[in-house]
């Protein structure tokens, strides 16, 4: 299928999602640099006996344009309607022609942290109240993390590398990652990878209450997702999802796709430190963006924005922030960094995918989106964070970085595509 793995070039050719703040890209992309928030007070179920009440929920979703029938539709858990439908859209906005290309060649890596939480929960109501008769025959296949690439792959024939990624929150990063490597080694000329969530269920909130990891910001959604800000007490979860399209240059060349981006280079490591907390010093997440910087072959100077990962907990922004300072140095301060978390939440294994399309669309319109509540400066926190307001600015290369429970780091370093 072509060249060696160091000169096979990965293109981002296609983007789709599904977020608070939009279903479409352009309404994504207004929303996030017009500074407004997704998060507001739950509605998909009582919030009343939680500590947090709030989230940011995808509203209005109708996912059958992406399905075959409605069946199928009934047949697929809301995270799996979710990526698909995030899918679906990357391929139509990718603009190929699938009947044109070979299918044995295009892939498809999708992630999700959690998974089918809404079936788990309904089914498990199901089993203690009417017995195990009365599970429905789709509950594992509805629950499984695996469901949106292989539903997806199903609805187009795609025969390529398929399966999932599980990090936690960095899943979308790893499914990117991975997807890069893939048609680096010459396994795929295209794929499609991103991450989908939907936890916005009673047990899912009230596990992260338990855990003590959540705002409690309760009376001021709007602000309660807090990035950097001092007074910062938790992230407030997201629902959603993202899919890009990545393409083997040459591939893309042929078929005259438009480029939003190239991704240079992948960084994975583990802090092997906690169970939820990062290492104190950032260590792993240093280690991470320092490989994807030499897989890319990028100095740090090069580097022009980060999309922090930025989730607005105490120790997470700390770490992360040290962790710039130490990869780049005194070019840190230079640095644009913003967490679009504050805007849509925190999305779990849907985040990376996400964040990494609003990197390819600050690229192509060369505005880095803000990180929002950023009112009251922490000293341990004190680099250029794009406070509240979107700025103009030519970004030429940008990290987008995702950590996720369990220590699992995931850095894509990607560029300004030149020909």
């Amino acid at each position: 299928m072509g060249n060696c793995f160091s000169e096979r070039r990965v293109v981002v050719t296609g983007l789709g999602l599904v977020t608070p703040l939009g279903q479409t890209l352009d309404a994504f992309w207004q929303n996030l640099v017009a500074g407004r928030c997704g998060i507001d007070r739950i509605t998909r179920f009582d919030p009343s006996a939680f500590e947090t009440r709030i989230a940011a929920e995808v509203r209005d979703f109708d996912p059958t344009p992406a399905f075959p029938s409605p069946r199928d539709v009934r047949r697929a858990d809301r995270f799996s309607q979710f990526g698909i439908y995030a899918a679906w859209a990357a391929l139509k906005d990718s603009g190929a022609d699938l009947d044109r290309l070979d299918r044995n060649a295009i892939g498809v890596i999708i992630g999700s942290g959690i998974g089918g939480l809404e079936t788990t929960t309904q089914q498990h109501k199901i089993l203690l109240e009417r017995g195990p008769g009365r599970l429905s025959p789709f509950m594992i296949p509805m629950l499984i993390s695996n469901m949106p690439s292989g539903i997806f792959s199903m609805h187009h024939g795609l025969r390529g590398p398929n399966f999932a990624t599980c990090s936690a929150c960095a899943t979308a990063n790893h499914a990117i990652g991975e997807a890069f490597r893939t048609i680096k080694s010459g396994d795929a000329v295209m794929m499609f990878a991103g991450g989908a969530e939907a936890t916005i269920v009673p047990i899912g909130i009230g596990g992260f209450c338990a855990m003590k990891a959540l705002s409690t910001r309760n009376n001021d959604p709007a602000h309660a997702s807090r990035p950097f800000d001092r007074e910062r007490d938790g992230f407030v979860m997201g629902e959603g999802a993202g899919v890009l399209v990545l393409e083997e240059l040459s591939h893309a060349r042929k078929r005259g796709a438009k480029i939003y981006c190239e991704i240079v280079g992948y960084g994975n490591t583990a802090d092997a430190h906690h169970l939820t907390a990062p290492s104190p010093g950032g260590e792993g997440a240093a280690r991470c963006m320092e490989m994807a910087l030499r897989a890319g072959r990028l100095n740090p100077e090069d580097v022009s924005y980060i999309n922090a990962h930025g989730t607005a907990t105490p120790l997470g922004d700390v770490a992360e922030t040290l962790a710039i300072k130490t990869v780049f140095s005194q070019h840190a301060r230079r640095l644009a960094v913003s967490s679009t978390k504050g805007a849509t939440g925190h999305m779990l294994g849907a985040a990376g995918a996400v964040e990494m399309i609003a990197c390819c669309l600050a690229v192509q319109h060369g505005v880095v989106p803000p990180t929002i509540n950023y009112e009251f400066p922490d000293p341990d926190c004190d680099l250029d964070y794009v406070p509240n307001t979107a700025r103009e600015l030519r970004i030429e290369a940008f990290i987008n970085n995702s950590f996720g429970f369990g220590g699992h780091n995931a850095s894509i370093a990607a560029r300004r595509f030149t020909g």
